[in-house]
This record gives C-alpha cells, structure tokens and sequence, in this order.
C-alpha cells in the first residue's frame, strides 16, 4: 500500500523505516532489526527525507537526534500503520467465554425490567470476563454520534419511526396499559374513553429531542388530550408516584407488572387502542460484520424473543 506525494512514494515499508528509525536512532539497528543491510535503510532514510522535506534524524555528539518534524510525524505513522494492519487482519472467530471485550448498550430507562434482566444474565453466563456498560438515553444524548464514532456499540429503542441511517431489527413487542393505585377509583373494572380523559396523568419527560413518543403520537392522531398534571424526569420514578393518589401512568405491560409485584398498583386495560409497543435495536455499520458485535447483537435478539407479554 502506498501514497504519492509529487514525484515521492510513501509505502509501508517506508512507514515501518520510520518507526524503528525513530526508536532506534540508528541506521545500523535498523537494520538489524528489520533484517535489511545497512545501505538499504540508508536509501529508505533518503527517500522518507525526500517525502517530508525535512532531514528527520540529524547528527549530534550522542548520535543520532529527531528533528521537531519527524517527532510530530510519528504518532500519525504509528496510527497510518495501526490502521492498515487492521485492514488487512483476518479477523478471528469471536469466543465470548474468553473475551474481556467492554460492550456500551444506550436504551431509554423504561424498557422492561424483566428484559434487561434476562440480557445480563445471559451476558455473564456466556462472557463471564467480559464487561456490559448500560448507558441511559437522556433527550439531549446524540446516540447516532455515539454509534458512528463506537462510544456505543447498540441502541435500543422505540422510535414510531426508525431512524434509517442505522442498521435495526426488532426486539420486542409490548402492549400498552394503564398502571394505577391498587386503591384508585379506576382500579378493579372497565376504564372508558372518558375516564381516561377525566384521569390526572403522570408523564415521563421524552427521551428524544427529534420524535414524539409512541403514546403521545398515537393520542394526537385520535385528537384524544389527557390532564398532564405530573412530568417525571425519570421513568422509573413515576411507578413510585402512583400508591395513594388519584394518578394514571400509561406504560407497557412489561414495566407496569414489574412495580405491581413491587407495590400496591393494579394494572388496568387501556380504553385506547394502541398499536404494540415496539422495540428495536440499532447499530452502525462499522459494526455490521464484527464477529464480537453480531455475538451481542444475536444475544439481544435471542432474550427478546423469549419475553412474551403473557409471561
């Protein structure tokens, strides 16, 4: 592999020259090193002075001394080499008992207790030395950014409409319901169209600065308006807010059974007929085809599938 600069051609070798040049400071280390003759690295020293105009290695009463050029030139050359090294690897069949690799999953804080649960037990049963980050998305979080530059390597969410630009599949399906006090006039028998308008509702902050929630999208094709009379930054806060008040939250099965085995909530049939609640997971294509992260995407899948919303 190699680049023209005018009548000059940088190649690997070159860059490899470079390195151990400038690790080394001498000629005749070199090339013992690089198992090349003495003249031939002094050629290779020649035509690296002739690419970046400058001498690179100047004589001095210790030896042999970089110039300020050449120590600027050297972390690009180790990163140009690191980066072709990486193309050219075959990469190896991904083994995830043996693997100490860190992966960054980033989804909303109202996916399923249950969901999430499954996801890390299986991750320490098939990658026992491996670590799982579990990064929130908060409605300021640029996660397609974070997905391109591999500070997160998925994304889960429920976004009414996907963004296109990424890779996705779904993971999960969920219906909606109404989670409320054990002890709220509502619990216990059919709720209606209009008592759902005449509840007070809690309301989670959106997560996403650039799309409507699901519910809130669904509510104002039916130009159905609810009483918003508490907004919770944090999702799982508002199952919290509910024991002993007259409030509403409007969730998924999933998460409204959770904190009903927690505490003393009922879960009510939505008068409203939404569409399920759909989860995806969302990848860039950087890493579409590494073995490590079709590995966690497949794991993803796999709990996803086993979580159905009867269980």
């Amino acid at each position: 592999m190699s680049i023209r600069r005018g009548n000059e051609t940088l190649d690997t070798y070159l860059l490899k020259v470079f390195c151990i040049l400038m690790a080394e400071r001498s000629v005749s280390r070199t090339a013992l090193k690089l198992n090349q003759s003495q003249p031939a690295i002094s050629v290779a020293l020649k035509n690296l002075r002739a690419v970046f105009h400058d001498p690179l290695l100047v004589r001095e009463k210790s030896g042999m001394v970089p110039t300020s050029r050449a120590l600027a030139l050297l972390e690009h050359a180790k990163a140009a080499l690191g980066a072709i090294d990486s193309m050219l690897e075959v990469e190896e069949a991904f083994a995830p008992e043996h693997s100490r690799q860190v992966f960054r999953i980033g989804s909303p804080d109202y996916l399923a207790p249950v969901f999430a649960a499954t996801v890390v037990a299986r991750f320490r049963r098939e990658a026992p030395h491996a670590r799982l980050v579990l990064h929130a998305l908060g409605p300021d979080f640029d996660f397609e950014q974070s997905l391109a530059e591999g500070r997160l390597d998925v994304v889960i969410g429920n976004w009414p409409e996907p963004p296109d630009r990424m890779h996705l599949s779904v993971l999960l399906e969920d219906e909606i319901v109404c989670l409320m006090s054990a002890g709220h006039p509502l619990a216990g028998r059919p709720m209606s169209l209009e008592d759902f308008r005449a509840a007070m509702h809690v309301v989670p902050t959106p997560y996403s600065i650039s799309q409507r929630g699901m519910i809130d999208t669904v509510l104002t094709s039916l130009r159905v308006t609810r009483t918003e009379v508490v907004e919770a930054q944090s999702f799982m806060l508002a199952p919290y807010l509910l024991p002993g008040t007259d409030l509403i939250f409007t969730t998924t099965r999933h998460f409204a059974r959770y904190y009903a085995g927690l505490l003393s909530l009922a879960i009510v049939e939505s008068p409203i007929d939404f569409p399920p609640m759909r989860f995806y997971q969302l990848w860039h294509a950087r890493n579409h085809h590494a073995p490590s992260h079709q590995w966690l995407r497949r794991l993803l899948t796999d709990c996803g599938r086993s979580i159905h919303p009867a269980a």
